[in-house]
């Protein structure tokens, strides 16, 4: 299944068993809630627009990233938040955004 972008479903839950891939994952939230419906950017270290995708009902999103530094920003109607990352290989990533 897809999303309207044509990105896949972010919902369920993401392996930790990532294989040689790297994979930024989060949740989005606004006063401590998920938020459905919040579009997700990745930026990359030059700031410029990678990807975007928009997060699940349970405020879920993932990318599939290359080692260096990246920007996550999320936009939603509660407002917006970002968080930079910095993975240094393969292997699951946490980033998680509050809006406000």
């Amino acid at each position: 299944m897809t999303s309207g972008c044509g990105a896949p479903d972010q919902s369920g839950a993401v392996s930790t068993d990532t294989g040689d891939q790297t994979v930024l994952a989060g949740k989005v939230r606004s006063a401590g809630q998920p938020v459905g419906g919040a579009f997700v950017r990745l930026l990359n270290p030059s700031g410029d627009f990678t990807a975007e995708v928009v997060t699940s009902d349970e405020g879920d999103f993932r990318f599939y990233a290359a080692e260096g530094t990246w920007t996550v920003r999320a936009l939603h109607r509660d407002g917006s938040g970002e968080s930079t990352v910095s993975p240094e290989g393969p292997g699951l990533h946490q980033v998680d955004i509050a809006v406000a």
